[in-house]
């Protein structure tokens, strides 16, 4: 199957947010079989699933069937995409691990707008 036709995730994400630009980079390097198709947000002509700003405000990931995911569980399905971070988005399957996880996402977006005037 030709996975840039049928990507097994789209990932969402914000092109005008430093840190996410760095982090995107890293994972389309990471990406080395192409089984998810990155979607910046900031270009108009971007058909969203769900509302541009509340997507804008976290991480979103949609998968092949159409499951839109946010938070912990995107990055959880984004890592089971890429094989050398398979394990940890496998680990994040646990309730406990993700609810673990998207503590510390939600921290993290506390954070987030100082951690972007530093990264400019």
């Amino acid at each position: 199957m030709d996975h840039a036709l049928n990507p097994a995730l789209t990932i969402w994400y914000d092109g005008a947010c430093p840190l996410c630009i760095r982090e995107i980079a890293l994972m389309k390097r990471l990406d080395s079989a192409e089984r998810i198709n990155f979607v910046d947000l900031t270009h108009a002509d971007t058909a969203c699933p769900l509302d541009r700003i509340l997507m804008l405000s976290r991480f979103h990931a949609t998968t092949r069937e159409g499951e839109t995911l946010s938070g912990a569980a995107a990055f959880a399905a984004m890592w089971r995409e890429i094989p050398i971070l398979r394990p940890i988005g496998l680990a994040a399957r646990n309730r406990l691990v993700l609810a673990l996880l998207e503590g510390a996402y939600l921290l993290f977006l506390r954070i987030r707008p100082l951690l972007q005037r530093l990264a400019r």
